[in-house]
């Protein structure tokens, strides 16, 4: 039997997955830019450049929620499909 999802179909927490992939790019290059003055030798960068830095776990953290809330639903479609199954068979 053939999946019925389209292969280019957003599935639950892609957007999560997806958001979280964009924040945590921000905050590594936060990052790069804050450490950077280290090697450099110039004048380090104001605190909330350290904050921003932060956004590498906030990120991290979106993108695993998307990929939980993907494997629930995963589990819910699974779960549904063998209890349709059962049905049929009766």
């Amino acid at each position: 039997m053939r999946d019925k999802t389209q292969a280019n179909s957003a599935a639950p927490g892609d957007g999560l997955v997806r958001a979280g992939a964009i924040v945590f790019f921000v905050g590594a290059v936060a990052t790069l830019v804050t450490v950077a003055p280290l090697f450099l030798g110039t004048t380090p960068f104001p605190t909330y450049m350290f904050g921003l830095s932060m956004l590498m776990g906030v990120g991290f953290l979106i993108a695993g929620a998307g990929v939980l809330r993907s494997a629930a639903a995963g589990r819910r479609r699974a779960r549904a499909n063998a209890v349709s199954g059962q049905l049929s068979e009766q």
